[in-house]
């Protein structure tokens, strides 16, 4: 039985990385790629069907509003993508300065970006990509 288009979007407590050992794991033994305004640390799942994603927005990126913007604009971009995922992955998103001011469609763009270039991309989501 396959996920309902309400379900295959969701992006609920078990879709994040809370704990800072989480974090840490990943940016230590995981692969990193910077593009834009996104840098993606991430690292491949063995087992289970997980998608988890972990923001992180430094406080030299601006204001506390500046931040959650940010952090809700990543947080989107991953929601919208995850299930064009090929695998199960952790990935971390940190936002770099430039993501302030940005919109949407240029977050989005540049964590597809890094996705592709990575290999991360499902071949449906590749070929579509490429249309």
């Amino acid at each position: 039985m396959s996920p309902s288009p309400n379900q295959q979007f969701r992006f609920g407590a078990s879709s994040k990385i809370k704990r800072k050992r989480d974090f840490m794991l990943i940016k230590a033994r995981g692969q990193r790629a910077a593009i834009g305004c996104l840098i993606a640390n991430w690292q491949p799942v063995t087992g289970g069907n997980s998608r988890r994603l972990g923001v992180v927005t430094s406080g030299r990126i601006g204001s506390a509003v500046v931040r959650s913007r940010a952090r809700r604009l990543m947080r989107e971009s991953f929601r919208l993508h995850a299930h064009e995922l090929a695998g199960p992955l952790d990935l971390v998103l940190v936002a770099r300065r430039s993501i302030v001011g940005k919109p949407f469609r240029d977050v989005e763009r540049d964590l597809m970006t890094i996705l592709h270039k990575a290999g991360l991309l499902s071949r449906n989501a590749e070929a579509k990509a490429t249309e």
